[in-house]
């Protein structure tokens, strides 16, 4: 299923090119007027519609034949069969730790660690250390004297609103562990040695058993799972309702500070302040996870 967020003039101009349909046949079809459609296609990219013409549009490629989709969707580069669709959820989990712990700890700690990469004060070491229940899990010590524990985690959760839970509720438990750790490895009275105060989750979505606008919602929910948890729940972080999942998957989520970096027939890739979401739906051309994690190394330094 092939969907657009967003008309313009140039995927106007693909539609009625899919649909094989003269100008004057396509305006009679939408219900518009000759010079509305020409004005859209002359704008090109950079002429976006009204949105009761937007509805329009949206409503003419849902109509469509599965050929004309099918034309439709290899004139804007998508490949529909790409997006996973399972009856399950995969998702590999990242989660970054970030601390100032000093450039004269960071040299310490260096010491015994191999070097990585960077240059100057983002040049960092990193190393193996056990976690109770993560399948790897690396420190990296940056000259610049922060650490940034990264915690990998794979997950096949029953919904959005489970992986959500256990998100918040494996804080409260990765944190002061993270923060233990470090003292030991340091060798110092533990109340000197700062610890990490908050996480940052990467997801990866690897399968999903959504399909179209949902699952798009879907990755906007993974990068902002909050809507779905009650965090001041006396036992701790709880889940909410069921049905407000099932509700913002069928109407749409969106928020503010949730920042769109994937590239249409690519990726899918959504970004907020507490985490990051990403679906790579062309791995040719897609960002890889080393690319996306090398990224997060380096911001949550900063």
């Amino acid at each position: 299923m092939v969907t657009v967020q967003r008309w313009s003039g140039q995927e106007a101009r693909l539609l009625r090119d899919a649909l094989r349909m003269s100008l004057r046949d396509f305006a009679a079809y939408l219900g518009v007027s000759d010079r509305t459609v020409s004005n859209w296609e002359g704008g090109g990219a950079g002429y976006l519609p009204r949105a009761e013409s937007q509805a329009v549009l949206d409503t003419a490629l849902s109509h469509a034949s599965d050929d004309a989709k099918s034309r439709f969707a290899a004139a804007l580069g998508v490949n529909t069969s790409v997006a996973p669709f399972t009856g399950r959820i995969g998702v590999d989990s990242h989660k970054f730790l970030p601390v100032f712990i000093g450039v004269e700890r960071a040299r310490r700690l260096r010491a015994h660690m191999a070097p990585d990469k960077g240059a100057g004060w983002l040049e960092f070491s990193s190393a193996r250390v056990d976690h109770p229940e993560a399948q790897q899990c690396l420190l990296h010590v940056f000259a610049c004297g922060v650490a940034v524990f990264r915690l990998v985690q794979s997950h096949e959760p029953s919904s959005l609103t489970e992986l959500a839970v256990w998100r918040y509720r494996s804080y409260a438990a990765d944190l002061p562990w993270a923060r233990g750790t470090l003292r030991t490895l340091l060798d110092e009275e533990h109340a000197r040695v700062p610890g990490p105060e908050y996480v940052l989750s990467l997801y990866w979505l690897t399968a999903g058993p959504w399909t179209g606008d949902a699952y798009d919602t879907a990755l906007r929910l993974l990068s902002t799972p909050s809507v779905l948890v009650d965090r001041g729940a006396p036992g701790g972080p709880a889940p909410l309702d069921g049905s407000i999942e099932d509700a913002l998957l069928a109407t749409g989520f969106d928020h503010p500070d949730i920042v769109s970096f994937g590239v249409r027939g690519v990726s899918t890739g959504y970004a907020g302040w507490s985490g990051v979401a990403y679906a790579s739906h062309s791995r040719e051309r897609g960002l890889a996870i080393d690319e996306l994690v090398t990224c997060e190394l380096a911001v949550q330094t900063l």
